[in-house]
């Protein structure tokens, strides 16, 4: 449990820290060639970070017991997650709290594993031992299972996607296109088969939950189990693009072939819906 403040009027006075999070597909095109593995956890991230001193009235607030103002980094500041990526991003590429150590062989990790556990140790930054893997094949990071064959679905995701009970509201809609959207990239014609539901989240469209719904609710939960593992970019070799267009969408799929046994593979799966169709030929 974590502790957060509502900050929210706070949050409208400050001047936003611009430096921005990292784009998450560029972070796994950083895995690329990558063997092994290990993870690294930090402890209660933002709570390692300092607030200026000046500032600390700022961020005061009131319980039962009195008034307590924060020395350290509280959750709920606008600012919070910039500032630490800021700190993190002067000697490791990280995703707020998370630290993923990737090497091509084993001889390579430990030194990319002495060489970041010194430098955590230099800032005193510490890390949740609990949460830490180490020397791994594969290893779990943002939702994606990713190791020297490719990216795949976090099998946990999985299931929290096929318990999801039926949708009885647009914001449920919503929240559970949200969560298989996060890996749209992973299926083919994700659009075509989500259309029914995202039919209902237009404004003025009453809610009626069809048999056309339920067919779309049950596809879209079916094709997480079956979502292919995607490779990574190998930017030596050549890619090749397959697009489709109808009256309805336009479809596309980015692959690359393995010269050796010819075989293809997907690097992604992208599909729009057609609002205007100027010429289906070119």
């Amino acid at each position: 449990m974590r502790m957060c403040i509502d900050y929210r009027q706070l949050n409208k006075l400050t001047i936003k820290n611009k430096y921005p999070l990292p784009r998450i597909d560029n972070l796994f095109d950083q895995f690329r060639g990558a063997s092994v593995f290990s993870k690294i956890d930090l402890q209660s991230g933002y709570h390692q970070l300092r607030v200026k001193e000046a500032d600390m009235y700022k961020t005061i607030f009131r319980t039962r017991y009195g008034h307590y103002e924060f020395l350290l980094m509280p959750f709920g500041l606008t600012n919070a997650p910039a500032a630490f990526m800021d700190l993190m991003n002067q000697f490791v590429v990280v995703f707020i709290d998370d630290i993923p150590v990737y090497s091509r062989t084993e001889d390579e990790h430990d030194e990319h594993l002495r060489v970041i556990l010194q430098i955590l140790r230099e800032k005193q930054l510490y890390a949740k031992f609990s949460k830490c893997e180490f020397w791994l094949r594969e290893v779990t990071f943002l939702g994606h299972v990713v190791s020297a064959e490719g990216i795949r679905v976090d099998p946990q995701k999985i299931e929290a996607v096929l318990d999801w009970k039926q949708p009885r509201t647009v914001s449920k809609i919503r929240s559970f296109l949200g969560l298989i959207g996060y890996y749209r990239c992973f299926v083919e014609g994700f659009s075509l088969i989500a259309a029914p539901l995202t039919k209902l989240l237009r404004k003025g469209v009453p809610f009626n939950w069809t048999d056309l719904q339920q067919k779309s609710f049950e596809k879209l939960k079916t094709v997480q189990t079956e979502a292919l593992v995607l490779i990574q970019l190998e930017f030596e070799k050549e890619f090749t693009i397959y697009s489709d267009v109808s009256h309805v969408d336009l479809g596309c799929v980015l692959m690359q072939e393995e010269t050796e046994e010819r075989e293809t593979f997907s690097l992604s799966f992208a599909l729009e819906k057609v609002f205007r169709v100027l010429g289906l030929e070119i």
